[in-house]
C-alpha cells in the first residue's frame, strides 16, 4: 500500500476574485481555480446556520465555492491536511464558513508563491483588483521588505476594469488590441479621472492607441505608488496578480524600470499558491510554535492616574489667570513661569477625538467652512469647534506651517490678532545665529504678553522653571534607559499617551512628581518582566510620530494579534542639553532647536543612533495626513528610510490620520502583518512567530 498523499489548500479571497490552489507534499500544484466574485442575488435571508446546504449569503456562497473546488479534485475538507488563507476579504466571520489553520498577509503569500518557482527572485510586483504591492529582498537587513498602495485604485485592476467598461470591450481582450506606438497620455492621478479622460478620445482616436495610452498610464501609476522600493534595483522583477495577464502593462513596466519582467505561469493565483506553500511549512512547525501574546505585569501604574488628574486640572481649571493659547512647540517653561493658564491647541484637539460624535461634528463644521481633507485633521477639529477665548496666543512658524496659518485664522475669528505672536523658528540647529534669533523672539513674546496681560515676568520664577525642567528631563532619561535596557515593560499603546515631549508641565513640580512615579512604576514592571523574558526574546519596535487618537485598534493589532511589542515611542524621547537657569532664553532656544521635530536631520540621527542601544529590530512611522503633515512628510520618511537602511533597521510606514477615522486605508492591517511576518522570518527563522526553545 502506497503512502497517503497529504494535500495543502491555499485560498486567496481578494476584492474582485476568488483563488484557490491545492498542493501536495512534494510541492506540486494539483488543482487551481480563479474566478470573479459577485454579490449573491437572493436578497434578504434568515440565517439558519446551515451554510454547507444554504449558500444564500456571500460567505455561505464562498463555502460552497470551496466545496465545489475540492469536489473537482475528488476531495473533501477532511482530506486537507492544512488550509492557509490570505486576501483583503478575509474577515472575522470567514472562519465560521471556511475552516482554516492560519491566516497570512497577501505580501507573505505572494513572496512564498514567487519563491516556489523562482528561488533566487529578489523583486516582486503584485497588482490586484484593489491594491498594488512591491516586495524586494534587502540583502543588508536579510529580510523581505514591502511597499503597498491602497489610497487610490489608479494603479490596480479596478482601473483597467473601468477603462474596458468605457471602451465597451472585455478587459481580457485589451492586451490583444494595444498599439505600442501610441503616444496618448492619460491622467494617472486618480482611477476615476483616468477613466473619465478616456472619453475625450473614445470617438476620435483608434482603439489600439487609446488602450496603449491607458496601459502605460497604469504602469506609471503602479511605479509611482510602490516603485520607490525598487528604485536603483537592477535585475528580474516577477510580475504577479490579475493585472499581469495584460502583457501591455508588463511591456510598459519594463520600459519604465529598465528591468526584465517575468510573468509566472500561475501569475493570477500566486497568492493562493504561496498560501498553500505556507500551509506545508506550518504543518512542519506546528507544535513547536509559541503563539501566546506577550504578557506584562498587571498592576496599574500610579503615574497614569496622576497624569490624567493633572490633565483635567490643566484643561478644565476655572482659575482666574489669563488664558494663553500655544502650539505644541512654544516653550511651556516661559508660560508656567509667567503664571498664565495655557491651552495647547493640538492637545485640545486630540482630547476631542475620544468623543467620536463631537469629532465628527467638528469635522463637518470645518468642511462647511471650506476646510477639506487636505487640511490637517487636528486643525479641522479646531476650526470646527468652539474654543475658550484667549487673552493672548503664541505659536512657532516651524515645524507646521499649515498650523501657523490656521492659528492666525483662529486669531482673526476670536478677535485677538493684535495679541498673537508668531515665533519665527529656523530649523538649522548648528547655526549659532538660529539660537540668537529664537532667544530674541522669546524675549519679544514675553514683552508683548507682559504688556497685553498686565503681568511681569519674574526672572527668578523662570530660573526655577528651568531647574524643574532639568530635573524632569533627568528622570525622563532614566525612564527611557530603563525601557531600552529591559524586556517589554509596558505596552506601547500606554506609553504613547505619556508623550512627555509634548507635556504642558515642563517647568512645573507636577511633571517631576509624575516622572518620578513613572520610574517607580517601571521598576516594578522590570522586576516581573525579567523573570519571564530576556530582552532578545521578543521583537522590539519603535513607534514614530503620533497614534490615531480615536482608537487603539492599530496598536492593539500590532502588540496583541501580531505579538510584536512596541518598546518605545518617539514622543517620549528626551535628549536636549540641560537648561541654564542664568541664561533661560538662549537655553530654551537651544532646547527648541534640538528637541528633534524642528530639525528633521537631528530627529533622524537620534532615531538611528539609539537603535542599537535600544535593541530595536523595527520602526513604525504613523504617516499622519498621508505624507502631507510637516512632522511625517514624504521627505522625512525618505530621509529616515535611507539612514535606517545604513544600520539595517526596517521601517514600516502606515498611512492614516490621527483624528479622522474616515480616511484610514483598508490596507493597514495587511501592511502590519506583512512587516511582522518578515521580522519573524528574520528573527525566528519562520514567518509564523516565536519557536519554543529557540530558533528553528
Amino acid at each position: 500500500m502506497g503512502r497517503q498523499t497529504n494535500y495543502y489548500l491555499g485560498i486567496d479571497i481578494g476584492s474582485t476574485t476568488f483563488k484557490a490552489v491545492l498542493m501536495t507534499d512534494d510541492g506540486k500544484v494539483g488543482h487551481v481555480t480563479y474566478q470573479r466574485t459577485r454579490p449573491v442575488e437572493s436578497g434578504k435571508i434568515t440565517c439558519k446556520s446551515n451554510c454547507s446546504q444554504c449558500g444564500h449569503c456571500n460567505l455561505g456562497a464562498l463555502r460552497k465555492t470551496v466545496e465545489h473546488f475540492l469536489a473537482g479534485a475528488g476531495l473533501t475538507e477532511k482530506d486537507i491536511r492544512c488550509t492557509v488563507v490570505t486576501g483583503s476579504q478575509i474577515v472575522e466571520d470567514t472562519r465560521r464558513f471556511i475552516p482554516y489553520d492560519f491566516q497570512v498577509s497577501e505580501v507573505s503569500a505572494h513572496v512564498a508563491g514567487a519563491l516556489h518557482y523562482y528561488p533566487h527572485v529578489k523583486a516582486i510586483l503584485d497588482v490586484g483588483g484593489q491594491d498594488s504591492k512591491a516586495m524586494i529582498y534587502n540583502e543588508k537587513m536579510g529580510m523581505w521588505t514591502s511597499k503597498m498602495s491602497g489610497i487610490c485604485a489608479a494603479g490596480t485592476g479596478a482601473f483597467l476594469d473601468s477603462v474596458a467598461l468605457k471602451l465597451g470591450i472585455p478587459v481580457e481582450e485589451m492586451a490583444e488590441k494595444v498599439n505600442y506606438d501610441s503616444d496618448l497620455e492619460f491622467s494617472s492621478v486618480c482611477a476615476v479621472l483616468s477613466a473619465t479622460s478616456i472619453n475625450k478620445f473614445k470617438n476620435r482616436m483608434p482603439l489600439g492607441q487609446i488602450i496603449g495610452g491607458a496601459c502605460r498610464a497604469q504602469a506609471r501609476t503602479i511605479i509611482s505608488g510602490v516603485g520607490q522600493l525598487l528604485f536603483n534595483y537592477k535585475g528580474d522583477i516577477v510580475f504577479q496578480g490579475g493585472v499581469a495577464s495584460n502583457r501591455a502593462v508588463a511591456y510598459y513596466l519594463k520600459e519604465i524600470t529598465g528591468n526584465n519582467i517575468i510573468i509566472p505561469e500561475f501569475h493570477c493565483v500566486m497568492g493562493a499558491l504561496g498560501a498553500a506553500c505556507l500551509a506545508r511549512k506550518y504543518i512542519q512547525l506546528k507544535g513547536t510554535l509559541d503563539m501566546k501574546p506577550i504578557e506584562y505585569e498587571k498592576s496599574s501604574m500610579k503615574s497614569v492616574s496622576m497624569r490624567a488628574n493633572t490633565t483635567r486640572r490643566e484643561f478644565f481649571s476655572k482659575a482666574k489667570a489669563p488664558m494663553v493659547w500655544r502650539n505644541l512647540f512654544f516653550p511651556t517653561e516661559i508660560l508656567n513661569a509667567l503664571g498664565v493658564k495655557m491651552l495647547t491647541l493640538e492637545t485640545y484637539a486630540a482630547l476631542f477625538a475620544r468623543n467620536s460624535k463631537r469629532t465628527k461634528k467638528a469635522l463637518d463644521i470645518a468642511a462647511y467652512k471650506g476646510f477639506a481633507g487636505e487640511t490637517c485633521s487636528f486643525l479641522r477639529v479646531l476650526e470646527g469647534t468652539e474654543l475658550p477665548k484667549p487673552d493672548f496666543g503664541v505659536s512657532t512658524s516651524q515645524p507646521c506651517q499649515q498650523g501657523e496659518r490656521i492659528f492666525q485664522d483662529l486669531a482673526r475669528q476670536y478677535h485677538f490678532s493684535d495679541r498673537f505672536y508668531s515665533l519665527h523658528t529656523p530649523i538649522n540647529a548648528e547655526d549659532p545665529n538660529s539660537v540668537e534669533q529664537i532667544a530674541e523672539g522669546l524675549e519679544e513674546a514675553v514683552a508683548l504678553m507682559e504688556k497685553a496681560l498686565g503681568m511681569k515676568m519674574d526672572m527668578g520664577r523662570l530660573a526655577e522653571a528651568c531647574r524643574l525642567s532639568n530635573e524632569a528631563a533627568e528622570i525622563s532619561k532614566k525612564c527611557n534607559e530603563l525601557r531600552w535596557s529591559s524586556p517589554p515593560l509596558i505596552r506601547g499603546a500606554e506609553g504613547v499617551y505619556n508623550a512627555v515631549l509634548f507635556s504642558q508641565l515642563w517647568g512645573k513640580k507636577e511633571l517631576v512628581d509624575i516622572q518620578k512615579q513613572f520610574y517607580e512604576d517601571l521598576c516594578i514592571k522590570k522586576e516581573w518582566a525579567e523573570k519571564h523574558y530576556r530582552r532578545e526574546d521578543t521583537h522590539r519596535l519603535l513607534w514614530l510620530h503620533l497614534p490615531p487618537f480615536y482608537d487603539t485598534k492599530i496598536l492593539d493589532f500590532i502588540e496583541m494579534t501580531c505579538r510584536a511589542p512596541i518598546v518605545f515611542e518617539e514622543v517620549n524621547f528626551v535628549d536636549w542639553e540641560m537648561l541654564n537657569p542664568d541664561d533661560p532664553y538662549r537655553s530654551l532656544a537651544r532646547k527648541l532647536l534640538t528637541v528633534g521635530y524642528l530639525d528633521p536631520k537631528l530627529r533622524v540621527n537620534y532615531i538611528s543612533s539609539n537603535a542599537e542601544k535600544s535593541g530595536l529590530n523595527g520602526c513604525i512611522l504613523y504617516n499622519h495626513g498621508f505624507g502631507r503633515c510637516s512632522l511625517s512628510d514624504s521627505c522625512f520618511a525618505k530621509h529616515l528610510r535611507e539612514e535606517l537602511d545604513k544600520v539595517g533597521l526596517p521601517l514600516l510606514t502606515l498611512d492614516g490620520d490621527c483624528m479622522d477615522p474616515t480616511t484610514d486605508p483598508c490596507s493597514t492591517t495587511t501592511k502590519i502583518s506583512a512587516f511582522v511576518e518578515a521580522l519573524n522570518s528574520k528573527k525566528y527563522g519562520n514567518m509564523f512567530g516565536r519557536v519554543k526553545g529557540g530558533r528553528k
